[in-house]
């Protein structure tokens, strides 16, 4: 369901849909048909027929609010955890070389906490705990600057450049100096 706001529903909200929920369940034990729930609860047919699957497998607490989407999968000793193994660096975990990326912290939180984080989550994870993006300067460790100076200043410019005549050009077959 795509929300006006961008989001989700606020805890409030939260609470009023599951009310309506638990109004449902009352209306589904006195035997009333989809349609008439969805009709007394001003609430699509579709929507009360899920109520009533869920309600029919889990019960009650099928239809209970399951909480705010946006909730950390991990405690908060976890994620100390987590940071500890960040910290140490990707060699100590297992990697080649030594960037973190998040498709690795993701695959890292599955590996020491059996939950499933999808790449932005894990970066949602990240910022809210203090974390920044960084980016490595890419640049080989044989680079000697000095020497890439001297190139640019000297050599270059000796080399220069084959540059076109600045004059206009056609490929048009229509022109005479063309034909």
């Amino acid at each position: 369901m795509r929300y006006a706001r961008g989001g989700g529903l606020t805890d409030a909200e939260r609470g009023k849909r599951e009310r309506l929920r638990l109004q449902a369940v009352e209306r589904f034990e006195t035997g009333q048909k989809n349609a008439e729930v969805a009709a007394a609860l001003r609430v699509s047919v579709r929507s009360a027929e899920r109520w009533r699957r869920a309600w029919r497998e889990h019960g009650e607490a099928g239809l209970l609010s399951k909480g705010s989407p946006g909730r950390s999968k991990l405690s908060k000793p976890q994620v100390t955890r987590l940071e500890r193994k960040l910290e140490r660096g990707p060699l100590a975990q297992g990697w080649a070389d030594q960037r973190w990326t998040l498709a690795r912290i993701r695959t890292l939180i599955g590996r020491l906490f059996h939950v499933s984080y999808t790449v932005e989550g894990a970066w949602q994870l990240l910022k809210r705990h203090g974390w920044s993006r960084q980016q490595p300067a890419r640049r080989a460790i044989e680079r000697d600057d000095e020497a890439v100076e001297v190139w640019k200043k000297e050599t270059w410019p000796r080399v220069g450049v084959m540059r076109r005549s600045a004059g206009p050009g056609s490929s048009l077959r229509t022109r005479p100096g063309n034909r």
